[in-house]
């Protein structure tokens, strides 16, 4: 995998009888209209809201389906900040903060407030 892949929740998915949307999943789309060139270097997946998260297991496995999830190339360097998990030998972060943290260290944006 030569790029990060962001996986993300569709704005207005249907539940609770209501359009909801996913709060980290909004921050994401925030960060990335702050820094647009971050966006042009991701595939970014949008996740159906019901599990299993298709496009996230087979990549990661059963039960890691969290949005948003950033899947980390090959090789890159995820820096010391956030916190990288490992599953089926692919790393990944599954909060927006510690994306927001990696984006900061690959490069050089802001670091997420309180982090």
């Amino acid at each position: 995998m030569t790029k990060d892949q962001l996986f993300l929740l569709a704005p207005g998915f249907e539940d609770n009888n209501r359009r909801e949307y996913c709060p980290e999943c909004a921050e994401m789309w925030g960060l990335l209209a702050y820094y647009p060139a971050i966006r042009e270097s991701l595939e970014i997946h949008y996740e159906p809201l019901a599990h299993p998260r298709v496009g996230l297991t087979s990549l990661l496995g059963e039960g890691n389906w969290n949005c948003p999830t950033l899947v980390i190339a090959d090789g890159a360097d995820a820096g010391e900040s956030a916190t990288v998990r490992t599953e089926n030998g692919r790393q990944f972060l599954d909060n927006a903060r510690d994306i927001g943290k990696y984006f900061a260290h690959k490069f050089g944006t802001a670091t997420p407030r309180g982090s």
